[in-house]
């Protein structure tokens, strides 16, 4: 497997992160906190590394502050 195609799963995997974290939640079957921002972090982070690989700015910088609200979320 190339690495665009790595990098490539790296988003869709990051968007399933994501989209499952607000499925949970809505749910009720997490009620947020440490489950719901690893989620949210770490589905961020990929999403990330895919749209700059691509040169893909907005979401790039879209999922930046989605990041960062996570991980001030859990330092919190």
């Amino acid at each position: 497997m190339n690495k665009k195609k790595i990098i490539s799963m790296f988003g869709w995997v990051g968007a399933l992160s994501i989209v499952s974290a607000y499925a949970l939640l809505s749910f009720d079957i997490i009620s947020g906190g440490l489950v719901y921002n690893l989620l949210n972090l770490i589905g961020a982070l990929l999403i990330v590394i895919d749209a700059f690989d691509d040169k893909a700015y907005p979401p790039a910088a879209l999922n930046i502050v989605w990041f960062l609200v996570a991980l001030v979320s859990l330092l919190s």
